[in-house]
C-alpha cells in the first residue's frame, strides 16, 4: 500500500497546492493514504474547523500538528471533537485531543498514526521515545501499519527516534523546522526515515515568512510581525511504499511539486 505524508502546511499558499494537486497526486500514484502536518495552515500558524474540512475535501485523511497548533483557540474544541486531528502524544494529560490515531482505507487496511514532539530546544514535554514505546504497543494490537510524526527542532533528536523505532513502525517523518532534507532511506529494519520532509507552501521566504520582515528582525533584534510569504510554492511530502502484512517499507521516495504562480498569503 502506498501513503504519503507531507510537511507542515503553510499558511494560505500551503492550502492552495494541496488544493490542487492533492487529489491528482493520489490518482496519478495510487496512493491509499495520506497524512498532512497542520499546525501552521492557518495564517502560518494554527488550524481551524473550516481549514481543517477543507485539507479533508482536498484529499487528506489524518492530519497531524505540533507546538503551533495552540495558536488558535478553536483549535481545542478541535482537537477534542474530531478524532481525524491529532496532536503530540507527549503532551501532559488532560491536554485536550489525541496523540493517535486509527484510520481505515477504502480497501480495508488499519493504519495507525502516532504524532510525537521532541525536547531539544522546545518545550519541556515528557519523553517523546518513553511515550512512543508506550503508544505503539496499543497500536500495534490493531496493525503492522503505523506512521509517525516527529515534530521536533534538533536533527538529532529525529534521527535518533528513527532508529529507535526502526521494526517497529513503518515509517517515521520528521516535521517542524520547515526545511527538506535529502536523507530518506529505509533503515536496517524495515522502517522508512526522513529526518525532516519540509514545509508545503512558499519557498522565496525565510520558513514560510516575508523575507524582508525576517530579515530587520534579525538585524534589529526587535520583534516585529512576520506574515506568510508568497512566491515559489511548493508541496513537499515523502511517499512510501509499505508491505501491509508486515508493515514494513519497500521503498520511499521524496515528492516535490511546484505551484505556477504566486499565490498571495496574507490572511486566513
Amino acid at each position: 500500500m502506498k501513503i504519503l505524508v507531507i510537511g507542515d502546511v503553510v499558511g494560505r499558499p500551503g492550502r492552495m497546492i494541496i488544493e490542487r494537486e492533492l487529489i491528482r497526486l493520489r490518482e496519478e500514484r495510487g496512493i491509499d493514504l495520506v497524512v498532512v502536518n497542520c499546525e501552521n495552515a492557518a495564517a502560518g500558524a494554527g488550524i481551524t474547523r473550516s481549514i481543517a474540512d477543507d485539507l479533508f475535501r482536498a484529499g487528506a485523511d489524518v492530519l497531524t500538528s505540533g507546538n503551533h497548533v495552540w495558536k488558535i483557540r478553536e483549535a481545542f474544541d478541535l482537537l477534542k471533537l474530531d478524532p481525524r486531528v491529532i496532536r503530540p502524544a507527549n503532551y501532559p494529560e488532560g491536554t485536550p485531543g489525541a496523540g493517535t490515531a486509527i484510520v481505515e482505507t477504502l480497501t480495508g487496511q488499519k493504519v495507525g498514526i502516532l504524532n510525537v514532539m521532541g525536547r531539544v530546544f522546545m518545550e519541556p514535554l515528557e519523553c517523546p521515545f518513553r511515550t512512543a514505546e508506550r503508544e505503539l504497543a496499543r497500536l500495534r494490537m490493531v496493525t503492522p501499519v503505523i506512521i509517525v510524526d516527529m515534530h521536533a527542532e534538533a536533527t538529532s533528536e529525529k534521527v535518533a527516534m528513527g532508529w529507535f523505532l526502526d521494526g517497529k513502525v513503518s515509517c517515521v517523518f520528521g516535521t517542524h523546522t520547515h526545511i527538506p532534507t535529502a536523507d530518506e532511506r529505509i533503515l536496517p529494519q524495515g522502517t522508512a526515515f526522513i529526518t525532516d520532509v519540509g514545509m508545503t507552501g512558499p519557498y522565496d521566504s525565510v520558513i514560510g515568512r516575508r523575507v524582508d520582515q525576517i530579515l530587520e528582525r534579525f538585524l534589529s533584534n526587535i520583534p516585529n510581525r512576520s506574515e506568510v510569504a508568497e512566491g515559489n510554492v511548493q508541496l513537499r511530502g515523502l511517499l512510501v511504499d509499505v508491505n501491509p502484512a508486515t508493515g514494513k517499507a519497500a521503498s520511499v521516495e521524496r515528492i516535490t511539486k511546484v505551484l505556477d504562480g504566486a499565490v498571495h498569503g496574507r490572511g486566513d
